[in-house]
């Protein structure tokens, strides 16, 4: 007797044999959706295609417009480009996955690539993914692992598994190649057919992919040079200090030198932002504003206050306003398309209120400003505020830098500031680290011990967050007059430390289980690093805790 498991998808309950494959089950249902079945989350659990159903169960199949889908399409397509690039070039060539870059991903490559070699790239591409050929996952002991890294020339992986303390490693196979990836694949390449190239230079590109928030479309590309430059700013000192991925700061932690890769890090932070303030210096006859915008746990909080410091070396009298404070009541608060409290849209601040008061204090006005006490969700007006000549007002707050703010003030008068934290390492030459995982732990860290959160509350909101970023700060990065990358190339091995117990509080019954273990499974490929020679006036402090400008 053929035993059978009950399995319920969308809310309908349907019948299948045990030991069916998901592919098996998501074939049927595929043809009710736009785009290819990659994954399934099966009761909380996201699941490869290849694994079979063992016990009843809920399934929720994803495809590249949820997060894990949209990861496992990324992964699968920088996997066919490594394998089309080994194939038409050899093993002495090879790409690097560098950072996002407008809704894709700047990649540089190992030799000199023109625009009738990306095409040849791409049609190759097309022609494996044509093939529908297997991606198949493999266990192999480590030893071998690194062998076969080592024999491939890829020795960013090799490392890897070294510094990996399991005894055997998965990995993925695609025709004769076996690769690392992190994170779940799909099954095979017929499923991984939307993508384009840009040519930015003679050993880059960016590889262009429908994503959740382009509404599963292709976006054109726009490039952002502010952006590139503070990226290929930060790869251009890692590449001198000998540090592009997590295994060159493995070495330098168990090798004792971390405390030196601290002082040389915080001195060039803190270089950036006097090169900031001389600037401003320069154009203090005009600049009256200086606007400080950013992305969630980017550190916005710290480098207002460094910056006030360094402007008052300078002998000016810096007084700095936080939009959170201009949050209108909460009874007030715009829902967004679920029904829920929008926080993030720039409707959810008391815009009018903000523009009439920042408008009275540069004519020396004195104004009663608010603070918001998140407690009752009001606004309380007890602090007066006026300005002198000599004073300058700093406004931080995720919408600093919208247009739609301030619209009565000459530009000339603003100066505008983009902060986010654009992780400067990454895991391998495929594997990069999201700078958005980066600012995850940092507020899983934050949220816990500052507002006593537990870990599932900030997993909740961060999809919230993310799209908020996407529609209210990214749009505007570009139009900052000065960029600052707040990421530290060694704070993933000290966040390590503080986040890793907070990921284990996850109950395996958590819708937030799956994420909270794939940020354990990451942080396991580095070694943790003390915080003990961090400085006090560290942007990382703000998370970790230690502050002098926060506590």
């Amino acid at each position: 007797m053929i035993e059978t498991v009950k399995v319920k998808i969308n809310n309908q309950e349907y019948t299948y044999s045990k030991g069916m494959t998901l592919e098996e089950v998501a074939t049927e249902h595929q043809k009710d959706r736009k785009f290819p079945i990659l994954l399934a989350r099966v009761n909380n659990r996201v699941k490869e295609l290849s694994s079979k159903l063992k016990e009843d169960c809920d399934i929720e199949f994803l495809d590249l417009t949820s997060r894990e889908g949209g990861r496992a399409h990324t992964n699968g397509l920088v996997y066919i480009m490594v394998y089309a690039v080994k194939k038409l070039f050899g093993n002495d060539n090879n790409i690097i996955v560098q950072h996002s870059l407008d809704k894709g991903i700047y990649i540089e490559t190992t030799f000199k690539i023109t625009e009738n070699r990306l095409k040849t790239i791409k049609d190759t591409m097309k022609s494996i993914i044509n093939a529908d050929m297997p991606i198949s996952k493999v266990t192999i002991d480590r030893l071998e692992a690194i062998k076969y890294f080592n024999g491939i020339k890829d020795y960013a992986k090799a490392g890897v598994m070294k510094y990996n303390t399991n005894s055997y490693i998965t990995l993925y196979r695609l025709g004769n190649s076996y690769n690392y990836f992190y994170g779940p694949m799909a099954s095979c390449t017929s499923k991984l057919k939307d993508f384009d190239f840009t040519l930015v230079n003679d050993y880059g590109l960016v590889l262009r992919y429908p994503t959740a928030y382009s509404n599963g479309k292709i976006k054109e590309y726009k490039h952002q040079p502010n952006m590139f430059a503070v990226f290929k700013e930060q790869r251009d000192w890692a590449k001198i200090m000998k540090i592009e991925n997590a295994v060159d700061l493995n070495k330098i932690v168990s090798t004792g030198k971390i405390n030196d890769l601290i002082k040389i890090d915080e001195t060039l932070k803190s270089n950036r932002m006097l090169q900031i303030a001389q600037d401003i210096n320069s154009r203090k006859k005009d600049v009256k504003i200086v606007l400080v915008a950013g992305p969630s746990s980017s550190g916005k909080t710290t480098s207002s206050r460094k910056l006030c410091m360094y402007l008052q070396s300078f002998g000016l009298t810096p007084k700095v306003i936080s939009m959170d404070d201009y949050f209108v009541e909460r009874d007030q608060t715009p829902l967004d398309e679920d029904g829920k409290p929008d926080y993030e849209c720039l409707e959810a601040m008391d815009i009018k209120l903000f523009d009439k008061q920042m408008a009275a204090l540069l004519k020396g006005e004195k104004v009663v400003v608010p603070t918001y006490n998140f407690a009752t969700g009001v606004k309380e007006f007890k602090q007066e505020m006026q300005f002198d000549d000599d004073d300058i007002m700093i406004i931080e707050g995720i919408h600093a830098l919208d247009d739609k703010i301030l619209t009565n003030i000459d530009r000339k008068k603003k100066y505008k500031i983009y902060i986010s934290a654009l992780t400067e390492i990454n895991m391998d030459d495929h594997n990069r680290i999201c700078t958005s995982d980066n600012r995850l732990l940092r507020r899983i860290i934050r949220d816990n011990r500052t507002r006593g959160y537990g870990v599932d509350h900030t997993l909740k909101l961060w999809p919230s967050v993310r799209r908020g970023e996407e529609k209210y700060i990214f749009p505007f990065q570009d139009d900052a007059d000065a960029t600052i990358n707040s990421a530290l190339i060694y704070e993933i091995g000290v966040l390590k430390t503080y986040v890793e117990p907070l990921l284990y509080s996850v109950d395996s019954d958590s819708p937030y289980y799956e994420e909270a273990k794939r940020l354990i499974n990451f942080l396991r490929l580095f070694l943790p690093i003390p915080a003990d020679a961090i400085p006090a006036d560290s942007i990382l402090r703000e998370f970790i805790g230690g502050s002098y400008f926060h506590e």
